[in-house]
């Protein structure tokens, strides 16, 4: 018997509901701050970290990819986590996790240091995110208090990553690259206080882990990374990254078939029998590779290149969090009248087109050239990001939403790694080909850089491109409403028109 149905479960729901909804929304709301900002406020210290710490230009794609990795690799084991385990606890062991390793991240004095407490923070973020949002969900009924709240936390998703840029800026001009790892401590440390004092435990289900799909997939994945970065370093025939990309090979050749007959599997394979839900998740994946490539280049392009500072790098980001709220507010209003597959085509062509833009940087660009292709890319996300999430979920069984929801956030931090992990490859070659120009060593680098940028953005504009075809392909708008996907798109017109107000 499920543990909903016994005395204190009912106690527990009762006294979640009587704690002040203010304080719960606070503690909610800045646990998903925290996450959020610490993905985008690291962007702005990449260079800092580099010099500091001695990172080569393919191994600095560790600082973003050890936490991707980590963060999507183990998401969904986080949320099967708080089912069985209890949603407060699990929230608290990932915040002390996440504050802990940034601690510990702040004092690196070497890579390997820094990157093991980025994917510790990873973890600890994988097992709080999916908890955050499920305590939310239980705490504030469905209608307009849901709407009103959810409306919040999609302020904060999309204002959070803002807030790191120029928090992360201001961080490393002012004092130093360790602060925005530091930063994390006493939020966290404050958080776990409220937390403990505001959140009510939630009931806990019967069930087991899936360690084994969780460490084959996860493990699986690295290595494919890994050998990505190692053949942009070494050459596709090094010894190190043929072994990685076949351990990486034969793990997620296992991650399958302990899928097919797991009990209760991490990832339901069901869910990739509908052609729609299939070609939203592949194209969210590529999306995100084409995203995350863009921010970890023009981050180096303009502090390296232009030489901003990292607070006006932070600042030169803006346009695209502006376009990204702009845009979603019309998105989701134009699902309603003509579907889902017409705002992700146009959007993502929009991208592509942005990315064209991009491909043509070089060291005599100047930010005008750069602002007009954040822009478009803000406007291209913007319209695709809500049908892709609806698409996402279209047609998925009640008993499997919760897996569809987390599948959707584990490929797109699965995706921002993967491909970034294939651009940088790919731009270290076109950089090491480069032909020399400049009188100086200095120039001579900034010259190869802004060849390998070049690159990464023309293949990145590939990568959307083909998910524009396939996506026209493939999706299908279904005659009849279908149960998630039309209510996932009613609640994210209704937060976004609350965010408006």
């Amino acid at each position: 018997m499920s543990a909903t149905s016994s005395p204190t479960a009912a106690t527990a729901t009762g006294r979640l509901r009587s704690a002040s909804p203010a304080l719960v929304l606070a503690a909610i709301l800045t646990t998903q701050l925290m996450l959020v900002l610490d993905t985008t406020i690291v962007n702005v210290a990449l260079p800092d970290m580099q010099r500091a710490l001695g990172f080569t230009p393919t191994g600095l794609s560790w600082v973003l990819n050890a936490y991707t990795l980590a963060f999507g690799g183990l998401l969904l084991l986080g949320a099967r986590a708080g089912d069985i385990v209890g949603r407060k606890r699990v929230l608290l062991a990932g915040i002390s996790l996440f504050t802990l390793s940034s601690l510990v991240g702040g004092f690196a004095e070497s890579t390997t240091v820094l990157l093991l407490a980025r994917a510790a923070q990873g973890v600890g973020a994988a097992f709080a995110a999916p908890s955050a949002l499920a305590l939310l969900m239980a705490r504030f009924p469905e209608g307009r208090e849901r709407a009103r709240a959810l409306g919040y936390f999609s302020a904060v998703s999309i204002g959070g990553s803002a807030i790191g840029l120029i928090a992360g800026g201001m961080l490393t001009q002012w004092v130093s690259w360790r602060w925005v790892m530091f930063v994390n401590v006493p939020i966290g440390i404050g958080l776990v206080l409220l937390a403990r004092a505001v959140l009510t435990e939630t009931p806990r289900h019967r069930g087991r882990f899936d360690l084994a799909g969780a460490f084959t997939s996860t493990i699986g994945m690295t290595a494919l990374v890994y050998g990505f970065v190692r053949a942009a370093e070494s050459g596709w025939g090094d010894g190190r990254a043929v072994g990685s990309f076949v351990v990486g090979g034969v793990l997620l050749t296992t991650f399958v078939l302990v899928e097919l007959r797991a009990a209760s599997p991490i990832t339901p394979l069901r869910l990739f029998g509908d052609r729609t839900r299939s070609a939203a998740l592949a194209g969210r994946l590529l999306l995100m590779a084409a995203m995350t490539g863009l921010f970890f280049f023009l981050t180096q392009f303009l502090q390296d290149v232009l030489g901003y500072s990292p607070l006006a790098t932070g600042v030169a980001f803006l346009p695209i969090t502006v376009m990204l709220l702009v845009f979603s507010q019309v998105s989701a209003r134009l699902m309603g009248r003509v579907g889902i597959r017409l705002p992700m085509v146009v959007g993502l062509t929009i991208t592509t087109v942005a990315l064209l833009l991009l491909s043509r940087l070089s060291v005599d660009s100047g930010y005008p050239q750069i602002l007009v292709s954040l822009m478009l890319f803000g406007i291209g996300n913007g319209l695709a990001f809500v049908p892709l999430t609806a698409a996402g979920l279209q047609g998925v069984d009640p008993r499997d939403a919760g897996a569809a929801s987390g599948l959707v956030n584990a490929a797109q931090q699965i995706g921002g790694a993967l491909g970034l992990a294939v651009l940088v490859t790919l731009a270290e070659s076109a950089a090491r080909a480069a032909a020399p120009v400049g009188d100086t060593a200095a120039q001579i680098a900034q010259h190869a850089f802004a060849v390998g940028a070049s690159r990464a953005f023309l293949v990145g504009a590939g990568l959307i491109a083909v998910t524009v075809v396939m996506l026209a392909t493939l999706v299908r708008t279904p005659r009849r409403p279908q149960p998630v996907g039309e209510q996932l798109a009613e609640e994210i017109e209704q937060e976004l028109a609350l965010l408006a107000e």
